[in-house]
């Protein structure tokens, strides 16, 4: 039996249960905020601003849903010079409290911007309703990063509102809250390694620093993998998408042989376009003998976004398994908390 089949050896390292977390994650997608007060009409563009966790779900919106006016990811002190007026400005922190998020937030006010808030508490929550700005209150997550589908929902729910995006893509996220719950079930703790997908890849990735690609739908997968191994398992990681890949990095494999402390992953799903496909496909045979053969995770589920957090949950337990094996307990980021100190910062880098 190995060590990710051993309930002991799980619960040394996972005492604060993130598996449990991670496998909970779905359910959040039926939580209804009914926002009140969310601006509309007159907007001509979208920023979101946020950092680290916060950031995640901007992400996942650069793929789903579609929306009517322009979608900009700010992850600054500062926003675009373009917000104005006519600029929907979402600002999202978990604590509240983060430095970058707040000075985003005075910055969208002095500009006369559109203002919702999403936060668990915090500054961000007491300047909000002192603004009278909607609010999206983000519910109790033990672990920070594992209120990523909430904020998913809460940012769903914000763009329907403000008429960007069709009303039935609240439906069709929470839809999706029963069939997700039932994939996650095959990478439970007691699912043995045999038969457990996210215990594979664990393995795979042990002692090594994953390098995870993917398409330009489902790269926000690959970069929620990337942050997952960081805060998750303590570990490197990188992450790309493809074409870009093919213009730049593919030649930087070219010149060295094939032992690299590297595990290649890449998500694939059947919606990319087809030149994207025979990318993934060419790439890693032109690259044989220069890189560590790619490992193909297929997305499963019938459309993007069911694809997009099938894999975003694979990573969830893949990477939480990667901890265990790395004997770290996936729970604590307790560097980030080092880092405020030494800034001497009057908020916080917590998302």
């Amino acid at each position: 039996m190995g060590v990710l089949d051993n309930k002991n050896y799980i619960s040394q390292y996972d005492a604060q249960d993130a598996l449990g977390f991670a496998a909970r994650q779905p359910e959040q997608l039926s939580y209804g905020f009914n926002i009140a007060g969310v601006p509309q009409g007159g907007i001509n563009s979208v920023v979101f601003a946020g950092m680290g966790g916060s950031s995640l779900v901007a992400e996942l919106a650069m793929s789903w849903p579609r929306l009517k006016v322009p979608f900009v990811v700010c992850k600054n002190y500062s926003l675009p010079e373009f917000v104005n007026s006519n600029t929907l400005v979402i600002v999202s922190s978990y604590s509240g409290n983060t430095e970058e998020t707040l000075s985003a937030l005075a910055d969208a006010e002095q500009r006369g911007a559109k203002i919702v808030v999403m936060a668990h508490g915090g500054k961000l929550t007491e300047r909000g309703k002192g603004a009278g700005s909607p609010l999206a209150a983000i519910p109790e997550c033990p672990r920070r990063r594992t209120s990523i589908f909430y904020a998913y929902r809460a940012l769903v729910e914000i763009l329907a509102a403000a008429g960007l995006t069709p009303k039935s893509s609240i439906d069709e996220l929470a839809a999706l809250a029963e069939p997700l719950q039932k994939a996650v079930s095959s990478w439970y703790a007691d699912v043995p390694e045999p038969e457990n997908l996210a215990k594979q890849l664990a393995q795979i990735m042990a002692g090594k620093t994953p390098i995870i690609f993917g398409g330009p739908l489902m790269y926000p997968a690959a970069y929620k993998w990337k942050i997952d191994t960081n805060e998750n398992a303590k570990n490197t990681a990188w992450c790309n998408a493809y074409p870009e890949f093919n213009h730049n990095e593919f030649i930087g494999w070219s010149s060295h042989p094939i032992e690299k402390p590297f595990a290649v992953i890449n998500l694939i799903s059947s919606f990319e376009h087809p030149r994207i496909l025979k990318r993934f496909e060419v790439s890693d045979r032109l690259l044989s003998g220069k890189w560590p053969k790619a490992v193909n995770i297929q997305a499963q589920g019938g459309g993007v976004l069911e694809h997009m957090l099938y894999l975003v949950l694979c990573g969830d337990f893949a990477t939480t398994y990667l901890a265990i094996l790395n004997g770290i307990n996936p729970t604590p980021v307790g560097l980030v908390e080092k880092l405020k100190v030494e800034l001497g910062q009057h908020g916080s880098t917590d998302s």
